[in-house]
């Protein structure tokens, strides 16, 4: 006997059989109970979702010798019939290589006549986008006036091709894609079923590269037990897929975080002996970085235990706008590879320029981290040694005071008190963006040790105060103090203005400047008089500042 692949051994031939589509399926199932049944339905969706099976499956319920059921016996001549495919009043049409008006017209002529052995004559045009004009116009003319016992089931992946003539007779249903967890688990049923055995994460990877698509996972399931030699292991999915384990993505992303090219390259190297498609484990990243974006707003939308662990690590480890920084550029990496003559190198390039690029305060000097080593920055941290400055850069902040009779180790260091200090001053040259920059804006400096600064939080604004911000503002405060510093921020009033409130009053102050100028000017008196004119406030812009070095 020869072997029949899942996708065909697998195929529903009932309602209930089918996965997925429940949408569609409460509306036929209604429809039939209540015998309130069109004369031409429409089903769209991508490949692979169900629509000529569902249009299979429709056809059983309305020509069962039981009666029209959504529950067809599955046992009489027509059931049957219509399973094996040969059911003389289905007729089944792929429109693709039946375009010419004749073929359609002479498909149509035989409209009129009873069905020979059903209930209904029905026809099932499969992707009917592909009738040509004339060919649609001989349809139309059955569909505005079909007669009772036939039934038009067409299935397209293109809609947006189909006349509003076509469209506006037929009950248009729009499968979705199947979301990667129902697929899974259908898997894993199937495999259960047929006693294979398999791991979860490869039917992980499978239910993802399907991209929605039922039929896709089998035939990829079919593939990788054939590749596994009666079995379905991760490790074959990588290396049929090119596509790498959330263990591996995951060390690429915590690289580009850590900004450590050392690590980012050994990772790279690991990934060779896999053969992947280094353009998918870009697309991968992607996905990586929008699940993390999601995870910091919406985090209660993962489910799954080890997932959510890994995102709330990468969710605290780096700021909203990073994350939409390295988006950006993976989306811009990924257009690039049609021109690379090296995948691995366009990776490899795409993930660099991620270290390289980092948000900058406005006005503030570049403070790029530079590339190091992260197993270096392990070991710094755990000893308390700050290593976010060269030797040549000189402490902000700091008096040193030596003579030429005393010995270099007796310099001496010197910390002006908080109230000495302009917060408004600092905060541009802390290299902050986005959110923690906020922070720091609507804070005012309560007071700094050699361990600590305390800074006050505007009233009103503890929407800010958020861990993954604080711990930005601490490293930031670390690098221009050159110092390990711990930063705490409490809620308050606050005895001094924050900068955020200073800008906005010397705004205000620009703002009535100008208009004062505008009010003075002899040239804008004169037309207010001689036309009766008004000048309109908000219409007003001061000019730029002046940028000062």
């Amino acid at each position: 006997m020869s072997y029949q692949v899942l996708a065909r051994k697998l195929r529903p031939q009932t309602f209930t059989e089918m996965v997925g589509q429940d949408h569609v399926l409460k509306a036929l199932i209604n429809a039939l109970n209540d015998k309130r049944l069109h004369h031409a339905y429409l089903f769209t969706g991508t490949r692979g979702v169900g629509k000529t099976t569902v249009a299979r499956a429709f056809a059983r319920c309305l020509n069962c010798e039981k009666g029209i059921s959504a529950t067809p016996c599955g046992t009489c001549s027509a059931c049957v019939e219509i399973e094996q495919g040969r059911f003389i009043d289905l007729v089944e049409v792929d429109a693709a290589s039946r375009t010419r008006v004749d073929e359609t017209r002479e498909l149509l002529d035989n409209v009129m006549y009873a069905p020979t052995n059903g209930r209904f004559k029905i026809y099932l045009i499969d992707e009917v986008h592909m009738f040509s004009k004339h060919s649609f116009n001989a349809l139309l003319k059955t569909l505005e006036e079909p007669p009772p016992h036939v039934k038009f089931l067409l299935a397209t992946t293109d809609p947006q091709k189909l006349p509003p003539t076509i469209l506006s007779r037929c009950l248009q249903f729009n499968l979705k894609r199947i979301p990667a967890p129902i697929i899974q688990n259908y898997l894993c049923r199937v495999l259960d079923k047929e006693k294979i055995a398999y791991e979860v994460t490869a039917l992980q990877q499978l239910a993802i590269a399907a991209d929605g698509s039922m039929r896709d996972a089998l035939s990829l399931l079919d593939q990788t037990i054939s590749v596994g030699e009666g079995k379905v292991t991760a490790a074959d999915v990588e290396m049929m897929l090119g596509s790498i384990s959330r263990t591996r993505l995951y060390a690429l992303l915590r690289a580009v975080i850590a900004a450590d090219a050392v690590e980012l390259l050994n990772a790279i190297d690991a990934l060779v002996e896999y053969a992947p498609d280094y353009e998918n484990v870009l697309a991968e990243l992607i996905s990586l970085l929008y699940k993390i974006t999601r995870y910091q707003v919406l985090p209660e939308s993962f489910q799954e235990p080890d997932e959510r662990v890994a995102l709330s690590g990468f969710a605290e480890a780096t700021t909203p706008e990073d994350i939409q920084l390295f988006y950006q550029i993976g989306l811009h990496g990924r257009r690039d590879f049609q021109f690379a003559t090296d995948p691995r190198e366009m990776l490899e390039m795409t993930l660099l320029r991620m270290m390289a690029f980092r948000p900058v305060a406005p006005g503030a000097v570049n403070q790029t981290p530079p590339v190091q080593n992260t197993k270096a920055i392990q070991k710094k941290d755990a000893t308390n040694v700050s290593h976010h400055r060269t030797t040549s850069e000189a402490p902000p902040k700091q008096a040193v005071q030596a003579t030429s009779k005393e010995p270099v180790n007796t310099i001496t260091e010197t910390q002006p008190q908080a109230e000495d200090l302009l917060w408004e001053a600092i905060v541009p040259k802390l290299g902050l963006m986005g959110l923690p920059l906020e922070l720091a804006m609507n804070c005012t400096l309560a007071s700094k040790d050699a361990n600590e600064v305390i800074l006050q939080l505007a009233s009103g604004k503890e929407q800010l105060n958020k861990p993954n911000f604080v711990k930005r503002l601490e490293n930031a405060c670390r690098d221009y103090y050159s110092e390990t510093l711990k930063v705490k921020v409490e809620v308050g009033e606050g005895a001094k203005a924050t900068p955020a409130a200073l800008r906005l009053k010397q705004e205000e102050d620009r703002q009535k400047s100008a208009e004062n100028a505008i009010y003075a000017d002899p040239f804008v008196k004169e037309v207010c008089e001689k036309f009766d004119a008004k000048v309109v406030n908000h219409s007003i812009q001061p000019n730029a500042e002046p940028k000062t070095d």
